[in-house]
């Protein structure tokens, strides 16, 4: 054991729980599950191989996760984010095990390459690896972004480092299950994506190179800065063939044409159709707060006057 916690937030995740607590049970000190109110066995999984479950109401994932953070006893001078349907892979796991206690103290957080598996198959082209996120950090050094969608961890007081060994992101569940949550995710990027336009509550642009990861920080400053401003049709299309043809994507086969066409341009596609579809909606209300109220409604996402403030 050193000293790490981890911290893990689910719903109805009995597939996962196990495998992603028993790929840390050996480098945890401290295993910290948050469930928004799982009915399957996900709790007692989780409880009966040591975890200290939390519970809170699920609004979004990154109020979720600082409410782990600000709610959870961690005690440990290192914390890590884990979703409970990734694994941190031996080689990861002896790599913090040897150099997160001899990392100097100017060091506040690490990044990891993550890979993405897909139908049983890893996703190594198309530009999805490596995904280099921030994944560990010094306790009291980190914090969640406060975004709808794609929220980063970021760090002040010192410097990130990479560790190389494997991290990755493997959800056993069938393509109904993926389909869904990616049209969830889609609902609350056009949230975010509309906010963009509009400015109709504040955002969190803690994101940089320097409290997180460079590819992070580019990746935001392309989408926002490029990407989100050319129109839907174009840039979900264009975005597409270049991860499928420019980044190699066709290399991954049957499934990663599946793969690459569904996260790489359906879900990409679905995003730009919502924010047209909540434009139309509020076209003409000149009310911020009217706005967000319309917006709720249609998205089932509460942003009320806390988010003008």
């Amino acid at each position: 054991m050193i000293d790490l916690a981890v911290l893990i937030l689910t719903h109805n995740e009995e597939r996962h729980i196990a495998r992603a607590i028993a790929s840390i049970s050996t480098i945890a000190a401290q295993v910290f599950v948050v469930d928004s109110g799982s009915t399957d066995r996900t709790v007692d999984i989780a409880e009966q191989l040591g975890a200290v479950v939390l519970r809170n109401k699920f609004i979004n994932y990154a109020r979720q996760f600082q409410w782990g953070l600000d709610n959870a006893p961690i005690t440990s001078a290192w914390v890590m984010r884990l979703d409970a349907d990734e694994i941190i892979e031996p080689d990861l796991v002896a790599e913090i095990a040897e150099k997160l206690p001899a990392l100097p103290t100017d060091v506040a957080g690490i990044n990891l390459d993550r890979k993405h598996i897909f139908m049983g198959r890893w996703v190594r082209h198309g530009g999805r690896y490596p995904l280099r996120l921030l994944r560990v950090w010094r306790h009291g050094q980190g914090r969640i972004e406060d975004r709808w969608m794609d929220e980063h961890m970021v760090v002040w007081g010192g410097r990130t480092v990479n560790f190389k060994g494997g991290f990755s992101d493997h959800n056993l569940n069938d393509l109904t299950f993926f389909t869904d949550k990616h049209n969830k995710y889609a609902t609350r990027e056009a949230i975010d994506a509309l906010n963009q336009k509009l400015d109709l509550f504040p955002r969190d642009e803690a994101l940089s190179s320097d409290s997180a990861s460079l590819q992070a920080s580019f990746k935001r400053w392309a989408k926002e800065r490029i990407y989100n401003r050319l129109p839907f049709t174009l840039s979900a299309t264009l975005y597409f063939l270049w991860r499928y043809f420019f980044q190699l994507g066709l290399l991954d086969g049957r499934s990663g044409l599946v793969y690459h066409v569904l996260q790489g341009f359906w879900y990409r596609f679905l995003v730009g159709a919502k924010v047209m579809e909540l434009e139309r909606e509020i076209a003409g209300v000149e009310n911020k707060r009217d706005m967000l109220e319309i917006i709720s409604r249609l998205t089932g996402h509460q942003l009320g006057p806390e988010q003008e403030s």
